[in-house]
């Protein structure tokens, strides 16, 4: 007897250990859940983690993530309101806010990926459409608020082709803005859009950048004349305070002369009270010394000032 008892008895356990499989069931911190009854939902969602119970068979657990997701779409060929061409290429988060709701629009994340696809890729559409190139791919008109200044005119001149009235970051909100109205039908809410990558098409792409190179080319010839008329006020300045320098030091040096000239004569004056006829002859060597030299002639008469030493002197 005891032989036929133990397979009932390891059948019986085994039962039992799969309708207690059944029964219990865990949710972590990080998931939701809804129980379904033959494929319709039963009672609200389940979004307290720890040991739940629920009818064995029965009862279907279907799992949700309740942390935030990534939607990375396909990038799309997208017309500006100039009717030029650009790849698109954005990236969303979003996180399940209500698992019954979920359940019962999209099913599971890939139902809601295809969802989004649609309500991202048409806000995105709506938007970019109704914008020129420019606000897609630049944010704010920081070149032109720090425009070079006209060294005529005085005034910041225009450095740019066309005017940025909302740009790349406004624009993504405007998406956000427009796809987080029709996602919580579907149980979803949308935390962010963003632009990951744009991109030019081929026919496109040359104009672009022949377009940036010559606003460059702009921009840096208003900054190459302001630096040329900064360069010619500097040269201007530094001439100005060359001559002053220059003034100055004459001044001071014929000042100098005129004190030295003046001290001379005064030493002269003094010496010649002392002795006028010895003041005399000396003058009247350097006049010899000066005028008279090796291969000089001297026609002089016998009654000229310079010839009475000559005459006095005598002859040893």
């Amino acid at each position: 007897m005891k032989g036929r008892k133990l397979p009932a008895i390891i059948i019986t356990a085994v039962i039992v250990l799969i309708v207690v499989l059944n029964t219990f069931y865990t949710i972590s911190e990080s998931e939701q859940g809804i129980i379904t009854q033959f494929g319709k939902p039963i009672g609200g969602a389940i979004t307290k983690a720890g040991l739940h119970v629920k009818a064995p068979f029965i009862h279907a657990l279907h799992r949700f993530e309740k942390r935030i997701l990534i939607w990375d779409g396909s990038a799309d060929q997208i017309p500006t309101a100039g009717k030029k061409y650009i790849w698109l290429d954005a990236t969303a988060r979003w996180k399940i806010i209500d698992p019954l709701l979920f359940y019962q629009s999209v099913g599971n994340i890939t139902g809601a990926q295809t969802r989004l696809d649609d309500i991202i890729d048409s806000a995105a559409r709506d938007v970019i459409s109704s914008h020129l190139l420019i606000e897609a791919v630049r944010n704010s008109n920081q070149i032109m608020e720090k425009a070079p200044v006209d060294p005529e005119e005085g005034e910041e001149v225009e450095t740019v082709l066309e005017r940025i009235e909302m740009g790349r970051e406004e624009l993504t909100k405007n998406m956000l803005s427009i796809a987080r109205e029709l996602v919580p039908q579907y149980g979803i809410e949308l935390l962010d859009v963003q632009m990951k990558r744009v991109n030019y098409i081929e026919d496109v792409r040359k104009k672009v950048y022949e377009r940036m190179n010559s606003e460059r080319q702009r921009i840096a010839s208003k900054y190459r004349s302001e630096g040329e008329g900064k360069r010619a006020e500097i040269v201007g300045m530094k001439e100005r305070e060359l001559n002053r320098i220059y003034s100055e030091a004459y001044k001071r040096s014929q000042e100098i002369k005129g004190e030295a000239d003046a001290k001379a004569t005064k030493i002269y004056a003094a010496a010649y009270k002392l002795d006028p006829e010895f003041y005399s002859f000396l003058k009247t060597l350097d006049i010899y010394k000066s005028s008279i030299g090796g291969n000089s002639r001297a026609i002089l008469t016998t009654d000229s000032d310079i010839y009475r030493y000559l005459k006095t002197s005598r002859i040893r």
